[in-house]
């Protein structure tokens, strides 16, 4: 197991001292570096959920870039199209007799979103501190400690040690940083709250913010969103700086904050937005910030940091994942992310696994967004996708381990969302579709806009919302929670009620599909299928209209499956939970095709882009439960077909999910093979992902989810323990992850056989688990009667709370 170490390391070269104390140093809780972030991609991340920060750690010109996570561009508005329905029986037609161009440009015109593209995530501000006489620096680092949240910048300078603290402060709805010498009067700096505007597009950028001081002590940002595509720039914002000096002098002139001769300075940034809801921006930014100010007016530095502190340890202290270690564990984060080809570093996945839940708490709290593409943090008024959330892969990942990862309740902004998306789906549903029930594409943003967008190439993915709404089944098996189950049981009802309405007979009179369809972002190779100009994009592209893709009816077998379950959980709506399980049955089964591959689409097209990113086709597999090795054996070859058809490389969110795919394949090896690969090419030094080059939180939290899949599994009703792990961790440990059924468990290894486990019960009912070895069960003293089978899993009774110990 890992022990807290001291860093000296002299041996290898690296020496690391606080002021007068040295640091406890865990390689599987820090990241740390021996030079400043070059750019935004490079700096450490804070969060509290609502307002987060990326700081650089700069000694001459520190920058902290910050973001409130309502301020986006545009206001309330809708994208739904009247009467779109009406071409909806051309457009089938059209792909039933091999015309999908035809297809496609009928939806184009008829059946998208207006206006088609969507809001942009926006930058709030940035906050630059000069320090004077400090253009070289001996003995810098920075590092982020997971098990507080708190970044550190340390270094020193003719003859003064200079040390920063920065985090963000849920309870107290605050950033906060603390800079501080080990001499007094020694500490000198000019300050500035910079906004930022649209300059790239300043001929539509609406946007304008003032910059102002507040007394002597202060500085404030004022200011209002950007109109884009002739939507109205709603959002007001304000951001304010309070500074508290130890010692010496403080003082605005203009727009700059000066502190001389101090002996300790706290910086505190407050900000708020008049964003209540996506249909409401009627709140008072003004009033919000200022009693932001008021409720820390009397707080000490310790104060803020001790209540931050304890809020963030109560849910990032749930979970302990350690693994082997070796020397270059104790390297700096960057280093050790290059020399993992070149040697052994087990540990750096349980690093990585730890910033993942780091990075869920930091921007997904009860009662904030979602975590959208960047998480919450963003730099550019123009991100690429405009940062918001995409629903046919990414916005799904960033979740994946928030329910096995002990965060539970980070997933009620999700939750939200979905619920919010019923509004406009239900509209959509109507005015695109002739359809009840509701109905989200690939896309959405702030206002919570549900109709097709970017163009038909994306936007004629219909089980956006239905992929979403899994997620409300997800966390109902993880917690066992009735009252949440009857809550969000008319949202999964409006899901199925849409595709009862939308799903037609296939020309063979056996199935029923999904018409239109697509497969995300990949084009078939087929008849009718070719690039083409497109007068909706105004590009030469492809299309990938079609019907019954393979994802469609993998994600509508596992919906109608839990609207099922559902239904006869809470003894409602029997009648038509039976008209449900009939056209189940009809959907399109997984296909093997011609080539060996399971096929993408209903046809056995080939693909027009041979290495494509995303592995829709094998949602059955991961995150889906329709395929497996279990129950389905004979489509597994044809899943690893399609795996080594398209190798190992690709996106960050990419390689996340493969991980997780292999995983379910028991190759642990082989997933730990994707890792080291994603860790040397698509990962940025503090570990956020790359698609290819933007950062992206998906596959951060896709490959946290990959490691939980890789240690272990629980959606085919069996806790599996080390289905797939790779012989470089062979020892370990994993306590209060979660699983399926409500329960929480503690456990080690050796050599690749667990030699401790204990189960917590937190609902109560029957624990059945496999542990790879014979073991007895025991609650309160006594040992208990197992019920075993053939697969080497046991089953037994769990009282609610309950704590069941193993002995091997």
């Amino acid at each position: 197991m890992t022990k807290r170490l001291i860093i000296t390391l002299l041996g290898m070269g690296y020496f690391l001292t606080a002021f007068s104390q040295t640091i406890d140093f865990d390689p599987s809780y820090t990241m740390w570096y021996k030079q400043p972030a070059e750019k935004w991609e490079e700096a450490l991340p804070i969060g509290n959920g609502r307002l987060g920060a990326m700081v650089f750690g700069k000694y001459d010109e520190e920058r902290i870039q910050i973001n409130e996570e309502t301020y986006w561009s545009g206001g309330p508005y809708s994208t739904t199209v009247e009467g779109g329905y009406k071409a909806l029986a051309d457009i089938q037609k059209y792909i039933f007799d091999g015309e999908p161009l035809k297809a496609h440009k009928l939806f184009g015109r008829y059946l998208m979103g207006y206006p088609v593209e969507q809001q942009k995530y926006q930058s709030t501000a940035n906050l630059y501190i000069f320090f004077d006489k400090q253009a070289e620096v001996t003995d810098y680092r920075r590092w982020l400690d997971l098990n507080t949240g708190i970044v550190h910048v340390e270094y020193e300078s003719e003859g003064v040690k200079y040390k920063r603290e920065v985090f963000s402060s849920a309870p107290d709805q605050v950033i906060v940083i603390r800079l501080t010498t080990d001499q007094r009067g020694s500490l000198n700096f000019r300050a500035q709250l910079r906004g930022v505007r649209n300059m790239a597009h300043s001929n539509y950028a609406t946007d304008y913010f003032r910059m102002d001081g507040v007394g002597e002590d202060g500085l404030m940002i004022t200011g209002k969103s950007a109109d884009y595509l002739g939507i109205e720039g709603k959002i007001r914002y304000r951001a304010q700086l309070k500074a508290y000096n130890e010692g010496g002098a403080i003082r605005v002139k203009g727009t700059e904050l000066i502190v001389e001769n101090a002996d300790a300075v706290t910086l505190c940034i407050v900000a708020a937005t008049n964003f209540i809801n996506y249909k409401d921006v009627s709140a008072d930014q003004n009033l919000r910030v200022e009693n932001y100010l008021k409720n820390i007016a009397n707080k000490s530095y310790h104060d803020l940091k001790e209540s931050s502190l304890s809020d963030y340890s109560k849910l990032f202290n749930r979970v302990i994942l350690e693994l082997p270690e070796t020397e270059n564990s104790y390297l700096p984060t960057d280093k050790r992310m290059e020399d993992l080809g070149e040697g052994d570093d087990p540990n750096l996945a349980a690093l990585c696994y730890n910033f993942g839940r780091y990075v869920l708490i930091s921007s997904s709290r009860p009662g904030t967004q979602p975590a959208n593409l960047q998480g919450i943090w963003n730099e550019d008024m123009n991100p690429s996708w405009d940062s918001k959330y995409t629903t046919n892969i990414n916005t799904e990942m960033n979740y994946w381990p928030v329910e096995s990862g002990n965060l539970s309740e980070c997933a009620e902004p999700l939750i939200t969302m979905i619920k919010e998306l019923t509004d406009q789906g239900s509209q959509v549903a109507r005015e695109h579709y002739g359809a009840s029930g509701w109905v989200f594409h690939q896309n959405t943003d702030l206002w919570r806009v549900a109709a097709p967008m970017d163009g038909p190439t994306w936007g004629t993915f219909t089980t956006g919302g239905a992929w979403l709404t899994t997620h409300l089944w997800e966390h109902y098996l993880y917690t066992m929670d009735m009252e949440y189950l009857r809550e969000i049981y008319p949202v999964i009802k409006g899901s199925v009620k849409f595709f009862m309405d939308f799903l037609v007979e296939h020309p063979n009179g056996k199935w029923l599909v999904t018409n239109p369809s697509n497969s995300p972002e990949n084009p078939p190779k087929g008849p009718g299928y070719e690039y083409f100009y497109d007068e909706v994009t105004g590009m030469y592209y492809f299309t990938t209209i079609c019907y019954g893709s393979s994802i469609d009816m993998q994600i509508l077998y596992d919906l109608f499956g839990y609207y099922i379950k559902s239904s006869e959980l809470l003894g409602v709506d029997s009648e038509f939970s039976n008209e449900v399980k009939m056209v189940r049955e009809r959907l399109v089964p997984p296909i093997v095709g011609s080539n060996g591959t399971l096929q993408e689409w209903t046809e056995d097209y080939a693909q027009l882009e041979e290495k494509h990113r995303h592995f829709s086709h094998m949602y059955g597999l991961y995150p889906g439960n329709v395929i497996s090795v279990k129950k389905t054996p004979e489509l597994i070859n044809a899943c690893k077909a399609v795996l080594e058809q398209r190798g190992d490389g690709g996106t960050g969110f990419s390689r996340g999910w493969k991980m997780a795919l292999w995983a379910r394949l028991y190759d642990g090896n082989r997933a730990n093979k994707i890792f080291r690969g994603y860790i040397k090419e698509q990962a940025y030094p503090q570990l956020f992902a790359k698609c290819y080059t933007p950062l992206q939180v998906d596959g951060t939290l896709g490959v946290t989810a990959g490691i939980t899949e890789m240690l272990v599994q629980s959606h085919e009703g069996v806790i599996d323990l080390l289905p797939a792990l790779p012989d470089e961790w062979d020892t370990g440990q994993f306590m209060g992850v979660c699983v399926r059924g409500g329960f929480t468990l503690n456990f080690s290894w050796e050599n690749g056989r667990v030699i401790e486990l204990e189960v917590l019960s937190k609902a109560g009912g029957k624990c059945r688990i496999n542990t790879g070895s014979d073991c007895k069960v025991y609650f309160n003293g006594k040992r208990i009667r197992l019920k075993k089978f053939s697969d080497g899993s046991i089953e037994f009774n769990t009282n609610k709370d309950g704590k069941y110990y193993f002995k091997f």
